[in-house]
C-alpha cells in the first residue's frame, strides 16, 4: 500500500537530523531521508556508486529505521556497508578502516524514547554542519533525487575491530577503578570491556542494554545520571567515574569524591597532561568554556595555543580539523582528539581513556589534580526566551552595544571591557579574566548567557546583572530557563 511522506521540516537540526518516529516521520519520510541523502552524496563524491558505512543504537524501533533509510539510499545507487549496532564513533572509525565515502548513524543520542534521528558525514571524520543540514533537508523535501541501483553487504565483527583500536593504542601502567555507567544505553557493551582492556579496574553501572531506559536517560548532563555515578564511586572507592550518552559520542565525569567536574575544567586538564608530550600544540575550545584557558600557566610553559571557537560538536569539529589543532574541547561534553590520539572525532570511550592517562601518569587522586586549577566561579548556562524569528537581531544589536561600550571605555562594575569574540555571538571579558557569553541558541527559542569570574561570586553576579539589564531593555526576551 502506497502512502504518503510525512516529514516535519524542523527536524533537520543544525548538525543532524532528529524527530519523534511516527508522529513527526512516517516510514515513507524516512526513505525519502534516504533518498536525499543519497543524492547529496553522489551530488559530493561525483561517484554513481559511493560506498556508504551505516550503524544503528540500541532503541527498539532503530534497525526498522535503518531498514527504511537503506531503501532510500539504495534506490540512489549508495552501495551500503551495514556495520550493526554501533556508538556513533564506531561508525565515524569504520569510515577511515574501511574507507568508504560517507556514514550515517541511526540514532536520537540521549533523547527519551520516541524519538530517532540520523549523523551523517561525507567527508572523513567530520559531520554535517549547518550548510550541508540545509542542502539535503532543500534536496530532501523538494524531492530532487537520483535513481541509481546500489546494494547491502553486512559487515560482522566489526565492534571487536573498534575496540581493539582503542585498547591496543592506549595501555595503562597503573590499575584505575572506575565505575562506568551507560545508562542501559549503546555504550554498555563497549566501554566497560574498553576500558578494561586498556587496565582499568571497572565497576559496571547500567551496562545492560535496555531500550526502555528504566531508570533516567542516558545523558552524562542529567543530574539523576550523575547522582547515581557518584554513588557508586564513593561506595566503591573507585578513583573516577564516567557516564556515557546513549550513542556514545560523549562522557561526564566524577571525581573520586563523587564531585562532578564540568567537561571545560576537565578539558583543561587534559589538554595539560598532553601538552607535555606535545609542545606547540593548538586547542579549541568552545565559547562557553571556562577563560581559564586563555592564561594557564602550564599551556603557557609548553607553547600551547587555544582558539575560542564556535558552540556546537560539527564546528568545533571542523576547527580542529582544518586548524590541524591536536585536540578540541566542548563544555557539553564533546572531546574531540586528532593524530596521533585519534581521527578528529568525537569518541566519549576515547576521551574517557584521556582522562585514564592523566590519572596514569599522576600519583595524585583526580581531585587533588582539580584542586591544582584556579578557582573560578562559574554560572551554569542559561536560556532566556527569545522568539526564533528575532534571536539573531536581538544579538546582532547587543554586539554592536557591547562594542561601543569597549570602544568608548564605559566601565562596567569599575572596568573596562578589554577584549571582545564575535565569532558566535559575543563574548566580552575585562581586565580581571571576568567574562560574559551572549548567543543565540542553535536548537531552542532561545539565547544563551555564560559568565565567570576568577576572582569573586560578586564579579560574576555583576557581569550578569550587566547582560542582563541590556537584554531586558530590548523588549524582546522573556523568562530564563534558570537564573543566578
Amino acid at each position: 500500500m502506497e502512502y504518503s511522506a510525512k516529514i516535519d521540516p524542523y527536524g533537520f537540526r543544525e548538525y543532524d537530523a532528529r524527530w519523534v518516529y511516527e508522529k513527526d516521520i512516517n516510514d515513507e519520510g524516512i526513505v525519502q531521508l534516504g533518498k536525499g541523502l543519497g543524492t547529496q552524496i553522489i551530488k559530493h563524491t561525483k561517484k554513481n556508486n559511493p560506498r556508504i558505512i551505516i550503524g544503528q543504537d540500541y532503541r527498539s524501533y532503530s534497525e526498522h529505521i535503518k531498514k527504511k533509510l537503506k531503501e532510500g539510499l539504495i534506490s540512489t545507487g549508495c552501495n551500503i556497508e551495514d556495520i550493526g549496532l554501533s556508538l556513533s564513533p564506531m561508525v565515524y572509525f569504520a569510515q577511515f578502516n574501511l574507507d568508504s565515502d560517507a556514514i550515517a548513524m541511526v540514532t536520537a543520542s540521549h533523547n527519551e524514547n520516541g524519538w530517532t534521528g540520523v549523523k551523517m558525514g561525507i567527508k572523513k571524520g567530520l559531520t554535517h554542519a549547518p550548510e550541508e543540514m540545509k542542502e539535503l533537508k532543500d534536496i530532501t523535501l523538494n524531492q530532487n533525487f537520483i535513481n541509481g541501483e546500489g546494494n547491502v553487504k553486512k559487515i560482522d565483527g566489526f565492534q571487536n575491530i573498534y575496540k581493539n583500536d582503542l585498547i591496543t593504542k592506549n595501555p595503562l601502567n597503573k590499575k584505575i577503578k572506575a565505575v562506568v555507567a551507560c545508562g542501559n544505553g549503546t555504550a554498555g557493551i563497549f566501554a566497560p570491556e574498553i576500558l578494561r582492556g586498556i587496565g582499568c579496574e571497572v565497576i559496571e553501572l547500567d551496562c545492560e542494554l535496555d531500550w526502555t531506559f528504566p531508570k533516567y536517560n542516558p545523558n552524562p548532563e542529567d543530574l539523576e545520571m550523575l547522582h547515581a555515578i557518584s554513588k557508586a564511586v564513593k561506595n566503591n572507592n573507585a578513583d573516577i567515574g564516567f557516564g556515557f550518552d546513549g550513542d556514545g559520542d560523549r562522557v561526564g565525569v566524577i571525581d573520586d569524591k563523587g564531585n562532578e567536574i564540568f567537561s571545560d575544567k576537565i578539558g583543561l586538564l587534559i589538554a595539560r597532561n598532553l601538552s607535555k608530550d606535545h609542545k606547540n600544540s593548538k586547542f579549541i575550545v568552545d565559547v562557553k568554556s571556562t577563560g581559564l584557558y586563555s592564561n594557564d600557566k602550564v599551556l603557557k610553559e609548553n607553547k600551547c595555543q587555544t582558539i575560542y571557537w564556535k558552540t556546537g560538536h560539527s564546528h568545533i569539529k571542523r576547527k580542529v580539523n582544518t586548524d590541524n589543532a591536536l585536540a578540541g574541547f566542548e563544555k557539553s561534553g564533546h572531546f574531540f582528539f586528532n593524530k596521533p590520539l585519534g581521527y578528529g572525532y568525537d569518541d566519549g570511550i576515547n576521551s574517557a581513556i584521556q582522562v585514564c592517562k592523566l590519572l596514569d601518569k599522576n600519583k595524585k587522586k583526580m581531585s587533588e589534580v582539580i584542586a591544582e586549577l584556579p578557582i573560578t566561579y562559574q554560572s551554569p548556562t542559561m536560556a532566556p526566551y527569545c522568539r526564533d524569528n528575532e534571536k539573531y537581531e536581538v544579538v546582532e544589536n547587543l554586539v554592536k552595544e557591547i562594542t561601543n561600550i569597549k570602544e568608548n571605555k564605559t566601565k562596567v562594575d569599575g572596568q573596562e571591557i578589554t577584549e571582545i569574540l564575535t565569532v558566535n555571538g559575543i563574548r566580552f571579558s575585562f581586565n580581571d579574566g571576568s567574562w560574559g557569553l551572549i548567543r543565540a541558541s542553535s536548537n531552542k527559542p532561545s539565547l544563551v548567557v555564560v559568565t565567570e569570574s576568577p576572582t569573586s561570586e560578586g564579579r560574576k553576579m555583576k557581569v550578569f546583572d550587566f547582560i542582563d539589564n541590556l537584554l531586558q531593555q530590548t523588549g524582546k526576551v522573556g523568562d530564563y530557563d534558570q537564573k543566578i
